[in-house]
């Protein structure tokens, strides 16, 4: 490496970040997408230490002793612990830049839903701030995907967009580097796994934990009728004997379990597409809905959507980057980032 490579290296570390409910997402400029893992810290409550942060947190959950508590400090895609977000974003962005932040405090691009309040925002870019950044960009998640998804938010056509997260659907129609209507519900991922928990308790008597819910949504969970009937095996409490049981149960079931979240999920497509301007509406006709993040990736749920609006579903090369790689993307472009970045 050169000296004028080495000092860019050294000196500018410019970050976007996917602060997600499920996942963060951590960008570096010039490199890539260098962090992706769980939205999840494990603290010691007599010390206040932190013992462990995303995919390692992750692995402890529903495991720790009395006196370790593992916390998902963000909830419907806000913060709900301002504290441990603040040493979460720490703990990723040192990670990010390799520890030469004390050189050039980063510049950092943050993807947020666009449901949230001013509150909500203000705590946001607090948390990036006392986390060392020099400059905070706060960008509509919507907006992020659009770009990521190489979508021509710039022309005068109507692009609708739904990122189906871990903690909020956010459901967009962008024209002109701008949104035009938006509408946000929080129930997303993390609501399909608590209904997989609930009607296996309900059904089955058998307590099973947030983990278990997720590989099962995952492997066999789907939200329209599969080409092949699949099962698996789930392991849980009896909450009658009180131990250990092992069941089977097949996809249908989980689609049964979760039909409630994804009406409630395609209802707020649906609003979306009736409160849609008539000249946007005839564009998305046309081009479709795309969609992105990490529940995007639930089996069937394109043709579920396609079936119950009548319109053409995509969705994105990699559903769980695309927010992140398009906040990347306006680490590079400073003329997009000020005309949709929020104040």
């Amino acid at each position: 490496m050169n000296l004028i490579g080495w000092i860019k290296k050294t000196l500018f570390c410019d970050l976007a970040i996917d602060l997600g409910t499920a996942n963060t997402l951590v960008y570096l400029k010039g490199t890539g997408i260098i962090v992706q893992e769980p939205s999840i810290v494990v603290i010691n409550k007599q010390s206040g230490k932190v013992e462990a942060v995303g995919k390692r947190a992750k692995d402890m959950l529903g495991k720790t002793p009395s006196n370790v508590i593992t916390i998902k400090p963000m909830r419907d895609g806000v913060i709900a612990d301002f504290e441990i977000t603040e040493k979460m974003l720490d703990y990723f962005i040192k990670k990010s830049t390799n520890k030469r932040s004390f050189l050039i405090r980063p510049r950092i691009i943050i993807g947020i839903p666009t449901g949230i309040t001013q509150v909500e925002r203000r705590a946001v870019k607090d948390v990036a701030i006392r986390a060392k950044a020099s400059e905070v960009y706060l960008v509509e998640q919507p907006m992020t995907a659009s770009v990521g998804a190489d979508l021509p938010i710039s022309e005068p056509t109507g692009n609708m967009i739904v990122d189906i997260g871990g903690g909020t659907t956010d459901i967009a129609v962008i024209s002109l580097n701008g949104i035009v209507f938006n509408h946000s519900i929080r129930i997303a991922g993390n609501e399909m796994d608590e209904a997989i928990i609930q009607y296996i308790k309900k059904k089955y008597n058998l307590l099973i934990g947030e983990k278990t819910a997720e590989q099962v949504k995952m492997q066999i969970g789907s939200a329209y009728p599969l080409d092949e009937p699949m099962t698996i095996e789930i392991k849980g409490r009896d909450l009658k004997e009180g131990i250990p049981k092992t069941i089977v149960v097949d996809d249908q079931e989980i689609r049964e379990a979760m039909e409630d979240i994804i009406s409630s999920i395609i209802n707020a497509i649906r609003i979306a597409l009736e409160r849609t301007p008539p000249e946007l509406s005839a564009d998305i006709i046309d081009r479709g809905i795309v969609l992105t993040g990490g529940s995007a990736l639930l089996k069937n749920i394109d043709k579920r959507i396609s079936e119950e609006t009548q319109l053409p579903v995509f969705i994105t090369d990699d559903p769980l980057t695309t927010v992140v790689l398009g906040a990347g993307k306006m680490l590079d472009d400073l003329e997009l980032l000020k005309k949709i970045s929020l104040i």
